[in-house]
């Protein structure tokens, strides 16, 4: 197996206490804007949620922006981001099976279905990355202690 090695300028940014956190600001900023347009507006969020066809729309809309808004938090915080990750990841998987079944659409808006629904597993996958990232740097902290 042919191994390469990342050029020097690759490995001082992967390095870099900043990427660290530009990784995880990156990952929650859709999170932060969707909590942040939803409370500037939260008549529109309500009537998302009663789109969807949800129990308690105003309920759901207020829990929505909470979830949003702790679990970047956590993430950006550096600070039980193992919780943050997994509140955002279950969040984001119920908003691809409710606002994407793309199983239940027929037609050309099938594809367009499909491809939001896995940019949402994506997603999520980048959120299981994070969580996992921050259990190592936590690991190697404790070791170098």
């Amino acid at each position: 197996m042919i191994k390469l090695k990342a050029p020097p300028l690759i490995d001082k940014t992967l390095d870099w206490r900043g990427t660290w956190l530009a990784a995880r600001l990156a990952i929650v900023l859709v999170f932060l804007v969707s909590a942040f347009g939803h409370l500037f507006d939260f008549g529109a969020a309500v009537e998302e949620q009663r789109n969807y066809g949800l129990p308690a729309p105003e309920f759901m809309a207020a829990l929505t922006v909470a979830v949003e808004i702790a679990g970047s938090l956590l993430i950006l915080t550096g600070r039980l981001v193992w919780l943050g990750a997994g509140m955002l990841g279950v969040f984001t998987t119920l908003g691809a099976v409710f606002a994407h079944p793309f199983w239940a659409i027929q037609g050309p808006a099938r594809f367009d279905a499909l491809a939001s629904f896995l940019e949402h597993v994506g997603l999520v996958g980048g959120l299981i990355l994070v969580a996992l990232v921050a259990r190592r740097l936590e690991y190697e902290e404790q070791k170098n202690v």
